[in-house]
């Protein structure tokens, strides 16, 4: 491709022509990123206890004082690909009791529906490149209510909301600071940093800007390790050096006061005599305590600020300006620096711009905007090697026995030190592995180099087990995350062709297919209990919709046949044939592999739909939905008859074969209809296999239109499943008729929750028993939109149920769209449901057109909850927003007979 124009032709922009630059090797415009953490500390990396408490080992108070060992966090931060040297903000009020270098929230134990950062920030505008970062964050003027969060959150129950910052009334009469952040970059290190506070309040307020440089501590856990220096060059330059990354300038403007300190642990801290040295705590020390013993002037350090004071009118905006690039200094560092930072400013309109030119609504392109912008703040940094953290630093007294035997104690080859898309920076600071499968097909619409790499990255040898499981995130590798990321390969490389013309990066697809192999062989040789193509995965994704915890064993013994376990290995299957068969075009090698995953497929399709010698099957023809089944030690089976998203995961598995493939692959359609006509029996269990469907299609699937048709019953049925703002994880028919498990003297309920949990069984802030969940009602979505691929405009369902209006399943797949986007987009009042009732958030001027992403949603109100800030996954809503309707018929059709 060539890197200044388009398949169509067109000029590339700007920001294209850095993608390709990069993508060719030709400059690396990634070096510097927004890849620092929100929160390093309370993480298992963190974590040398000896019970494994990661919240308590180094909480939120200790941060600003204790050095960490795998990480750095920050205030609105950057740093270079290897976070060698961070860039980030410190602010001070004159009133906090600490400097505000990082966000606060609560941990798991004190949060009242698990850990909850509670801090007001949007990450407003990004690029790819990361050539222009913008984000808000909203200070107050008032001490900044920490022990009022902590203790008002310790008294409420989980039947209580969550208790927010906006309510403890320090934002009332606007007495706060907005304060933007945004980075340019000049050249690929060359950076530019502009730091924007406005007083929104009725009286003059005092504020403190500090933009401050600091080394990740590296020196500190092996002896003899060289450490890197900061010191003063002239009045307002620092200069860094390191022996990885070289030499570095850090311009600050002329008349400001600069002050130095070590990034290591002030021993006070943590009962050991202070000593007369400068330590990690030194800038809070300093400013806050007044304490000059507490920095250095001149330097050597490794961490310094330029520290900046001024009392604000009231709407008076005041700007701070600072400069990092790499090499000798600029002179002078500041000619033009708001010049180039609109430039690149504008360069993100023209950007996505080009992305929206199919987008009319501008409610529409500012969300998509932001939720793409929040996908690219949300990189983070993440290093972790297993075998090191298990066996301790040789400078530093071992960790307990017990880690040996304990947390990721089998994951010792795991290695990590790699740019990774997080879910959140501060609630999950972590990886997720089928997270980060939803991540990539957002990442795609912008930038689908980096989405192939994550893919890639987690099935490469550093991660991946070398039994072929993929690591399922920090607090437990070796749980079962749902197997999406053969799904996910395969939809960002049609994400690609459709962007490029059709064309498409057939070597990652086959890089990734041969990954895949072994995670696929994983999931067969672990988690089918009894060879019978019926899966028992743990939680799968869908952790807190059951009666059980199903990461754990059963309290009376025994085990769960899975819908959502079976449903997601057939569609596992039916992933890999589909790439296995796009490989085969220019590789015949391929053909047979293919047929192989196409009669796994069906084995998997029997297995689901068949109720076998003990006569209970997943699906029940009493209550016409999928249900697990419980199978006792005394030889006992009891169907769980729980309506819940669990039951809908068999629509996911569908994939339609198109005349023309079957064509030019003979071998692989000479297989298959020999293994059919062979097996009867298989074919009739798949959805009109020996049909044609529309255009000659055939249409693999777990569901004949008969049963798709019933669950589409309960789905699309506003007493049940259809809420106005998507799918509902759990049927509110459980609202008034709450299930009830009893075996043994065991007495279990279940019952509809359409906000938080009120159980405390799964931890965290979980919680799948009613919310609207994103990354299943996206699969659903695109389920539908296969099955109309086979079924055409003839194929008619009634949505929603019982009210006498019949569509197309394309129709009913943009409806359910519509309302998920609808959660972000105003109302014809203005409003935007996600953000509740809040009046502040709804109405304020200074609020208006900030958009946060949460991790769920309310089942009735559409609420945001959970995880509050780009949580990975709800970044889809970019996907539903480039979504092109089906177009509609031209006359109103009667409903089929």
């Amino acid at each position: 491709m060539s890197g200044s124009r388009s398949p169509d032709h067109r000029p590339r922009d700007a920001e294209r022509r850095r993608l390709d630059e990069y993508r060719h090797g030709m400059r690396n415009w990634r070096l510097w990123g927004p890849y620092l953490s929100d929160r390093q500390w309370g993480t298992v990396r963190e974590d040398y206890s000896d019970n494994g408490d990661a919240w308590g080992y180094l909480p939120h108070e200790q941060a600003r004082s204790r050095v960490y060992r795998w990480g750095e966090d920050g205030l609105a931060g950057i740093c270079d690909d290897t976070q060698r040297l961070c860039l980030s903000l410190a602010l001070w009020n004159g009133r906090d009791r600490m400097l505000k270098e990082r966000l606060f929230g609560l941990t798991g134990p004190q949060g009242t529906h698990g850990e909850d950062v509670k801090e007001l920030y949007w990450q407003l505008d990004a690029l790819p490149s990361h050539t222009y970062l913008r984000m808000l964050y909203k200070y107050p003027q008032a001490a900044f209510p920490y022990e009022r969060l902590v203790e008002e959150s310790r008294r409420r129950s989980r039947h209580e909301d969550e208790f927010e910052l906006i309510e403890t009334g320090v934002f009332d009469e606007g007495r706060y600071f907005d304060v933007m952040i945004e980075y340019a970059k000049a050249d690929e290190a060359d950076l530019l940093m502009r730091v924007t506070a406005t007083n929104r309040g009725p009286e003059p307020a005092r504020l403190f800007v500090l933009p401050q440089m600091f080394f990740a501590n590296h020196w500190s856990w092996r002896e003899n390790h060289p450490k890197p220096t900061m010191r003063s060059y002239g009045r307002s330059c620092i200069v860094a050096e390191h022996r990885m990354l070289g030499h570095y300038t850090f311009h600050v403007e002329p008349g400001t006061e600069v002050v130095f300190c070590e990034n290591e642990t002030n021993p006070a801290v943590i009962g050991l005599p202070k000593g007369d040295g400068v330590y990690k705590d030194g800038f809070h020390e300093y400013i806050v305590n007044g304490d000059a013993r507490a920095i250095r002037r001149e330097g050597p350090a490794t961490k310094c600020a330029a520290l900046h004071e001024h009392v604000l009118a009231p709407g008076e905006a005041w700007t701070v300006r600072v400069r990092l690039v790499r090499g000798e200094p600029i002179i002078p560092p500041f000619a033009g620096f708001d010049s180039l930072v609109e430039t690149r400013r504008a360069e993100a309109d023209r950007f996505y711009a080009s992305l929206q030119k199919d987008i009319p609504d501008p409610d529409a392109r500012l969300v998509q905007r932001q939720a793409l912008s929040g996908m690219i703040w949300n990189k983070q940094f993440y290093s972790m090697d297993v075998y090191r953290w298990l066996r301790g630093d040789p400078t530093l007294p071992p960790p307990p026995d017990s880690r040996r035997r304990g947390r990721n104690h089998d994951w010792r080859h795991l290695n990590a030190e790699d740019i990774i898309s997080m879910p959140d920076k501060w609630e999950y600071p972590w990886f997720a592995a089928w997270d980060l499968a939803f991540h990539c097909l957002t990442l795609a619409l912008i930038d689908p180099d980096f989405a192939k790499e994550q893919l890639l990255l987690l099935a490469s040898e550093s991660y991946m087990h070398p039994n072929g499981q993929i690591p399922a995130y920090e607090w437990n590798f070796s749980d079962s995350n749902p197997p999406v990321q053969a799904w996910a390969a395969w939809r960002v490389y049609q994400i690609e062709c459709e962007a490029n013309g059709g064309q498409g990066d057939r070597g990652f697809l086959e890089q990734i297919f041969h990954k895949l192999l072994l995670n696929f062989a994983w999931w067969v040789n672990r988690k089918d209990n009894q060879g019978r193509n019926v899966f028992q995965g743990g939680f799968l994704g869908l952790d807190n919709i059951g009666v059980f915890d199903r990461s754990r064993p059963l309290p009376m013994g025994g085990y769960l046949d899975q819908t959502d376990g079976t449903a997601w290995m057939a569609m596992f299957a039916l992933n890999m044939m589909r790439i296995a068969l796009e490989l085969s075009l220019e590789d015949n090698a391929f053909e047979d592999i293919a047929s192989k995953f196409f009669e796994h497929f069906l084995y998997i399709a029997q297995a689901l739909n068949d109720i076998g010698e003990r006569g209970v099957g997943l699906w029940s023809e009493t209550d016409k939905f999928f249900h697990d089944v419980l199978n006792l030690p005394d030889g006992r089976m009891q169907e769980l008859k729980l309506r819940s998203m669990v039951g809908l995961t068999p629509l996911f598995a569908v994939e339609t074969l198109e005349p023309d493939l079957l064509k030019r692959l003979p071998r692989f359609s000479r297989r298959l209809h020999l293994f059919l006509s062979r097996r009867p029996d298989l074919a009739g269990l798949v959805a009109r296999w020996d049909e044609p469907g529309l255009g000659e299609r055939r249409l693999l699937s777990l569901l004949r239109g008969h049963r798709m048709k019933r669950l589409l019953l309960r789905v699309l049925d506003p007493a049940e499943f259809l809420s106005d703002y998507g799918i509902r994880s759990l049927s509110r028919h459980h609202a008034d008729n709450p299930y009830v498990f009893e075996s043994d003297g065991a007495r279990i309920h279940v019952g509809y929750e359409p906000g938080e949990s009120r159980t405390e069984m799964f931890g965290g802030n979980s919680n799948w028993r009613g919310p609207i969940w994103f990354p299943v009602n996206f699969l659903i979505v695109e389920a539908l939109d296969r099955f109309y691929h086979y079924y055409g405009r003839d194929f008619l369902v009634e949505c929603p149920t019982a009210s006498g209006r019949f569509h197309t399943l394309r129709e009913i797949a943009d409806e359910i769209a519509l309302r998920l986007t609808r959660l972000f987009l105003k109302d014809e009042d203005g409003r935007r449901p996600s953000l509740g009732e809040d009046a502040m958030m709804q109405s304020d001027p200074h609020f208006a057109g900030l958009v946060l992403f949460h991790e769920y949603f309310h089942g009735d109100s559409g609420r945001g909850l959970g995880a509050s800030h780009q949580t990975g996954w709800t970044g889809l809503v970019a996907n539903l927003l480039a979504r092109k309707p089906a177009a509609k018929p031209p006359a109103p059709r009667a409903p089929p007979a």
